[in-house]
Order: C-alpha cells, then sequence, then structure tokens
C-alpha cells in the first residue's frame, strides 16, 4: 500500500488518520516531483492533477482525499468510521466538505503569507485579519455541531472526526485555534491523544518546523503552488487578487489540470 502525501497537506492528513484508525499499513511517500507541474513519472501518472493524496492498492489508483475515505471505509469496513444512519452519514460528510472547501481555503491562504511570504507590510496585515475572522466563524459552526458530544458523530469517533482534525489542529499551529477551555478546544485536546492522530500530528509538526527553508522554492519557482477553486475564491475575495497577479507574472504559482498557457 502506497500513500502518495505531503505530511503538510490536510487532505492527506485525514487520510492517514483513516488508514491507522483501520489499522491499514502503508508506505508514506512525498512524490519527488511533488509541486513541479510535471506530467512525467509516476505519480503525475496515478493522478493527472499532480495533487496529493494518491492511494496505490494493487492496481488500483486512487485520487481526491474524499473518494480515498469511500474506498478505505468500502475496502476495510471494520472498524466503521461512517455512522449507520442515513441523516448521520450526511452529517459527517457534509462536516468534511465544509472543511475540505471553506476552511482548508482559508488555512491555505493565512499560509501564503506565514510561510511563503506572498505578501507583505499592509496588505499582509489586511490578509491574516480576514483569514483570522473567516476561522472564528467556520470555528463557531463547527462547535454548534459537535454541541456537547466528545466527537462530531456523538459517542465514538469517526468520518467527521478525521475530517476536522487536520483543519482545526491547523489553526491552532497558526495561533488561531479556539478558545482555551471552549468545548471544541477540549475536542482537539481529546482528539490529538488518539494514536492515529497523534502520529499524524507528529509528521505535520516535523514538517512545520522545516517550512522556513522549503519556501524559497516556491517563491523563486522550483515549486509552484497550486491555486485550486476554493483557495483562488479565498486569494480573490479576502482582497490578494494582487498575489495573484504577481504570481502569474513570476511563474510561481500554477492552476489545476488540465493547465492552460499562463497570460
Amino acid at each position: 500500500m502506497l500513500l502518495y502525501e505531503h505530511p503538510l497537506s490536510s487532505y492527506a492528513q485525514k487520510v492517514k488518520i483513516a488508514l491507522r484508525e483501520k489499522g491499514v499499513a502503508f508506505t508514506a511517500e512525498l512524490p519527488e516531483s511533488f509541486g513541479t507541474g510535471r506530467t512525467d513519472g509516476p505519480f503525475a501518472a496515478a493522478n493527472p492533477r499532480t495533487e496529493v493524496p494518491v492511494l496505490i492498492d494493487d492496481e488500483a489508483a486512487i485520487f481526491d482525499s474524499t473518494v480515498i475515505l469511500e474506498y478505505i471505509e468500502d475496502r476495510w469496513p471494520e472498524p466503521p468510521l461512517l455512522p449507520r444512519t442515513p441523516a448521520a452519514r450526511a452529517f459527517a460528510r457534509l462536516t468534511e466538505d465544509v472543511c475540505d472547501t471553506q476552511y482548508e481555503a482559508v488555512n491555505w491562504g493565512f499560509g501564503e503569507i506565514l510561510w511563503f511570504r506572498r505578501a507583505t507590510g499592509a496588505l499582509a496585515e489586511r490578509l491574516r485579519a480576514r483569514a483570522a475572522a473567516q476561522t472564528a466563524v467556520l470555528q463557531d459552526w463547527l462547535a454548534g455541531r459537535l454541541g456537547a458530544a466528545d466527537w462530531f458523530g456523538g459517542e465514538d469517533f469517526g468520518w467527521a472526526d478525521g475530517a476536522v482534525a487536520p483543519m482545526l489542529n491547523r489553526s491552532v499551529h497558526y495561533g488561531l485555534g479556539p478558545p482555551p477551555g471552549s468545548p471544541l478546544a477540549r475536542w482537539h485536546a481529546r482528539v490529538r491523544e488518539r494514536p492515529s492522530v497523534a502520529a499524524t500530528f507528529a509528521e505535520f509538526d516535523a514538517a512545520a518546523a522545516r517550512m522556513a527553508e522549503a519556501a524559497d522554492l516556491y517563491t523563486t519557482g522550483g515549486r509552484r503552488r497550486e491555486y485550486r477553486d476554493h483557495r483562488l475564491e479565498w486569494m480573490v475575495k479576502s482582497g490578494g487578487v494582487e498575489v495573484v497577479l504577481a504570481g502569474l507574472r513570476d511563474g510561481n504559482i500554477r492552476f489545476p489540470w488540465p493547465e492552460g498557457e499562463t497570460p
């Protein structure tokens, strides 16, 4: 079992959490061509989008983190991560969808400023402030879904918990975590003690500590950050159009496959 991944990818983290919850052994590999947009080699052959994660199980090559989670649940049904009732399953999937779209985009945008220095001065401050305000809104929404329960599915850890964990943990890493002592903060403290999550977060922490070294690759053109769907939307609506224009000019951002000619 091979998993193409990056330890900082929230999408890859939720897949690793699921595999570890199921007790499925896997080898994690950072593709050599990751971030380059190259279309050659086994990584691009497995996923033309050249995005992580990608799960290789014998002849099956599955990409898109949600599709991978569905595959994992079908392939190894025990212990189940999805709840049994249709309404509860929809609740879990909707929680994941908001995390994968709106929440991931905010975290990604904050990282563009913090790690990759896409903006400085007043613009950077405005973008950070927008990310902080949006993070608070998203955490309020998640807190409402959690309620007084231990887990997002109620009594048991499940699908939604694995999806929320990487997103909220990144906010905590950024200093944008939920209020201390709040139910959501207590959930984070609880979830990070779970072995599957603790191992995944330890890999995140180790990679995050090296981001200062890697950041130059993404601003000089050695690697290009992918400005996809919700991420591009976040940068535009939050006032960072000039960041996008600078990335196009300098050739250090990219768009999803099939990528057109850069103006």
